[in-house]
């Protein structure tokens, strides 16, 4: 038990991330990125951001978009796979899209 306690404390007194069972972005966290969208490898006009915070699952982007950030961490780039809803604007529906994503803040819940 004591060894136990005695990391536990290590863990608050260092902020070791390992130890933090919140590391990375949660649900309900709001996560500030850049984005880029790609359609067959080519930037599709509309498809960016900067400094956009989005709440994950807020629900705000398409489906499947906020749900793959779960996790992410502060300067972390990730590509995020999606294919637009077939209800989406009607040259995009239905079609797979690739979005770079960076990571530049989590603010927590």
């Amino acid at each position: 038990m004591k060894k136990i306690m005695a990391v536990l404390g290590l863990c608050g007194v260092f902020g070791v991330a390992a130890c933090d069972s919140h590391a990375g972005a949660q649900v309900g966290d709001t996560v500030v990125i850049d984005f880029a969208g790609y359609m067959d490898g080519v930037q599709f006009p509309g498809g960016t951001g900067h400094d956009y915070p989005l709440t994950l699952g807020s629900g705000t982007f398409v489906p499947g978009f906020e749900e793959q950030l779960i996790g992410a961490e502060v300067g972390e780039v990730r590509s995020v796979n999606i294919t637009f809803p077939q209800n989406y604007y009607p040259e995009m529906a239905g079609r797979a899209v690739v979005f770079q994503v960076t990571v530049n803040d989590i603010i927590r819940q």
